[in-house]
């Protein structure tokens, strides 16, 4: 049995590698950002915080969350970064370490998705932490093919701690650069070192 973390800057393919590894295990997962997205639109306390510290436009006449303007507010203003990161922080952190223990009571893997692991301090509870990467020309094209506009992408970069560090503090580094081939035969590899026992180098 073992928790798993992944992380990588955005467009680096985490998500993709996630579910990949999670069929070849096989194991459950957990997304810290579909967590926090669950919050943002059906926690009434998270609401009213992101309206009174954020904005009150951040929310929409139906109550569906604006995350366009969110992330447009955020990634413009530090401290407003900082004050939605201190409304769902401690909240998705409780769902995913929850999520952990009971895989460890339940003797079962979980592979759980957190972009800033390491920027929350996460590490320690994993029993594995892979930082999924690539070059800089293929995240900018995956970018442009979301749609995302260019500034906000850069924004986005920039309050990311930098890839590289992210990889020397990791157990192992799956590099995405290639296709899914190429992905899953990475995907393959980990899933049957984790299966053999192996502890993280």
């Amino acid at each position: 049995m073992a928790v798993i973390g992944i992380t990588g800057s955005i467009a680096s393919g985490k998500s993709t590698f996630r579910d990949m590894l999670a069929r070849i295990l096989p194991a459950e997962t957990a997304d810290a950002d579909l967590i926090a997205r669950d919050f943002l639109e059906n926690d009434p306390a998270v609401r009213a915080g992101i309206k009174e510290h954020i904005s009150p436009l951040a929310y929409r006449a139906d109550g569906t969350s604006d995350r366009a303007e969110i992330r447009r507010i955020i990634y413009s203003d530090p401290a407003a970064k900082r004050r939605i990161e201190a409304i769902l922080h401690p909240l998705v952190r409780t769902a995913w370490t929850s999520a952990a223990d009971l895989a460890r009571k339940e003797n079962r893997h979980l592979v759980v998705d957190i972009p800033l692991l390491f920027e929350t301090d996460a590490g320690l509870h994993f029993d594995f932490i892979i930082t999924v990467a690539c070059s800089p020309e293929v995240q900018n094209s995956r970018l442009t093919a979301r749609g995302m506009e260019p500034d906000i992408a850069r924004s986005i970069i920039r309050s990311q701690m930098p890839q590289d560090e992210k990889i020397s503090r990791s157990t192992q580094v799956v590099w995405n650069d290639g296709d899914l081939e190429a992905l899953r035969a990475q995907a393959e590899q980990f899933a049957g070192m984790v299966l053999s026992g192996a502890s993280p180098q």
